[in-house]
């Protein structure tokens, strides 16, 4: 029997690499060099979010004198050197779910707000780059996320439409990203549980990888 869906879009951080408590880390350490005081929900209301949106925001916050630039610059020298140090960890189930996505000969993309440099030594390092068959970046979309567009490239560059997608992702941002683009969006939920808006938004949420991989015959 043919599946209902062709193509798996995947966010990274958080979703497949236990990274958004470093980006959490980093980016209150980065700021505090600074000399401003970010907290973790400071941090948990920029995820997944295109950098034109994140400094606005974050500007609205701490004022005209935060330099978005120079802040986020601090953060990825933090976690790269923190990466190159310590490595990188995967997300429970992972490995098993890319497994049995590709005996399935489903088409793999990833959609993340983080430029391709680094998507590729994270995932590199992780061990799974080889999975998949496209990789969409931050850098290479001028609306990021929240906005539609990385997925309608990722599906596009997969030969599918979107409808025929499903997209995972552990954020809100993420999710309304893959939503409006016309994809199903899936919640893996990382560092927090999905407000009523977005559970509006979800075609299915799960608790892990692991859970939603038992339920491949069932979504696919």
């Amino acid at each position: 029997m043919a599946n209902r869906f062709s193509g798996v879009i995947f966010d990274m951080d958080g979703l497949m690499l236990d990274t958004e408590k470093l980006l959490t880390r980093f980016w209150c350490e980065a700021a505090a060099f600074y000399g401003f005081y970010m907290t973790k929900q400071h941090v948990l209301g920029i995820r997944s979010l295109a950098a034109k949106y994140a400094e606005p925001h974050l500007k609205g916050i701490f004022g005209e004198s935060f330099d978005y630039r120079a802040v986020r610059a601090k953060r990825i020298e933090l976690m790269n050197a923190y990466i190159e140090n310590n490595g990188i960890e995967k997300k429970q189930g992972l490995d098993e779910l890319l497994e049995s996505l590709s005996e399935r000969g489903i088409k793999l993309a990833v959609a993340t707000a983080t430029d391709r440099s680094r998507t590729q030594m994270y995932l590199e390092k992780a061990g799974v780059i080889g999975y998949f068959d496209k990789l969409i970046t931050g850098d290479m979309i001028q609306n990021g996320k929240p906005d539609p567009d990385i997925y309608i490239t990722a599906a596009k560059q997969l030969g599918l439409a979107c409808g025929e997608c499903i997209a995972l992702e552990d954020s809100p941002n993420g999710i309304r990203s893959a939503y409006d683009a016309g994809c199903k969006p899936i919640m893996i939920p990382d560092l927090s549980q999905p407000d009523e808006n977005t559970k509006a938004l979800l075609y299915g949420c799960f608790s892990s990888l692991s859970e939603l991989c038992r339920q491949l015959d069932v979504l696919l």
